[in-house]
């Protein structure tokens, strides 16, 4: 009897350990030295792909908007938005472990909103979790569930974060 409980406290024990890896674990960790130069978000996959010269370096999977089909419209629409951005400021003491601000509205998205007499929103981030949820990891990907932002597990953002400057070109494909 006391083997038993042994033997199934152990494959608890692994059984934990496993899904915390595959939650936490930040597969194929960049140098400290590396600098990207370019961002690629492909919406229908979940994934965000960072390029140096060309070269990808490395692509995550990632959450999206709660309503993540089509570009982004206006503020409240739950969308992660579509064309061209820059990665222009950066929050350390995000509400969502760091941040990376994404230059959203462009001026093209600023007209299409005003021909439509809505609000285009703002505040489109690439993040983390949610300041106290970290330990959830890899599985908030389960389903969509930002604003309109991009999320990554907090190891993920904490690498991106790192090698990615200010002004950094970020394209995000339907």
């Amino acid at each position: 009897m006391f083997r038993r409980i042994l033997v199934l406290l152990a494959v608890l024990v692994l059984l934990v350990g496993g899904v915390y890896v595959y939650a936490h674990h930040n597969w194929n960790h960049l140098p400290e030295v590396t600098t990207i130069d370019r961002i690629v978000v492909e919406k229908s996959a979940r994934r965000l792909s960072i390029f140096a010269d060309g070269k990808k370096l490395k692509s995550y999977r990632v959450a999206l908007g709660r309503n993540p089909i089509g570009a982004k419209e206006q503020e409240g629409d739950m969308k992660t938005p579509e064309g061209f951005y820059w990665i222009d400021w950066r929050n350390p003491e995000s509400d969502y472990h760091l941040s990376l601000h994404v230059s959203y509205p462009s001026d093209e998205d600023n007209a299409r909103a005003a021909e439509r007499g809505v609000n285009v929103g703002f505040d489109i981030m690439i993040h983390g979790i949610t300041n106290g949820s970290g330990w959830i990891g890899a599985f908030h990907r389960w389903h969509d569930w930002t604003a309109g932002c991009i999320a990554m597990t907090d190891e993920e953002i904490e690498e991106l974060y790192r090698v990615t400057p200010d002004w950094t070109p970020i394209e995000i494909w339907p």
